[in-house]
């Protein structure tokens, strides 16, 4: 990557991929990933690659739901693991979050190897690995949590397309927060925060907007939760992608 400028048009989308491709190297993300990343890319390119007003609302809401949080969770996969981990590290720290690690493609290797990159990144509790509780209604490895962790969770982070696991989560009465580029996703219609944009920027603009937010009263942190608009945000950002001007 040393030898593309940061000027050029798809600096951050071959930066992104590069980290995609490290991460299957290193064990931490799964080959399937790669074949999210490139369904989310289309999606980004449509909108521009920015993330738009509604998803800026979307994030400020996230932030503000996380700061009234009794339990917050962030969930961690593969590709974020591989795409924002120091940035996953920071949000959960301003917010008071846990990180809890959850695969589809479960081993131990994978398990440990991202919980290990985490750590590297300055977290100092990884959970995820001793999985002493299930999601009622998932067969597969996604089921696998921790009892402290997401099982106990009042609001969940879940990032990136994950259709069945928020629909179990959502019947389990959490609050979940969902990135997803794709706003017609399971994830994004069952999420009660859909963020319809790019993992990179949505972290870190969650984590801005919870530093701005930490002196703001519960009464204003709900302010804003109350008046985010689920559906119009949805709507918003398929009017943008269904509008994209490629470039």
């Amino acid at each position: 990557m040393t030898d593309i400028p940061e000027d050029h048009p798809r600096y951050q989308s071959l930066l992104t991929r590069h980290r995609i491709e490290e991460g299957v190297e290193k064990g931490i993300t799964s080959k399937q990933g790669l074949i999210a990343e490139g369904r989310g890319e289309a999606f980004d390119y449509l909108l521009g690659e920015e993330t738009i007003p509604s998803a800026d609302r979307a994030e400020r809401t996230a932030a503000a739901r996380l700061l009234l949080a009794d339990r917050p969770v962030l969930s961690v996969n593969g590709n974020v693991a591989a795409l924002v981990p120091g940035e996953t590290v920071k949000l959960a720290e301003v917010v008071g979050a846990d990180i809890e690690v959850n695969l589809f493609n479960r081993t131990p290797e994978r398990m440990e190897a991202i919980a290990d990159h985490l750590r590297d990144h300055g977290a100092s509790d990884v959970k995820g690995l001793a999985a002493d509780a299930r999601i009622p209604g998932l067969d597969h490895e996604r089921a696998k949590v921790d009892e402290d962790g997401i099982f106990a969770a009042d609001v969940v982070v879940v990032p990136l397309e994950d259709g069945d696991r928020a629909e179990a989560l959502a019947e389990m009465g959490k609050v979940e927060i969902v990135v997803d580029l794709n706003p017609l996703s399971r994830s994004a219609r069952t999420a009660a925060i859909p963020i319809i944009d790019n993992i990179i920027r949505a972290v870190p603009n969650i984590a801005e907007h919870a530093r701005d937010l930490q002196g703001a009263s519960d009464e204003e942190l709900e302010r804003i939760v109350g008046e985010f608009d689920r559906e119009a945000a949805l709507a918003e950002a398929e009017r943008a992608i269904r509008g994209g001007d490629l470039r």
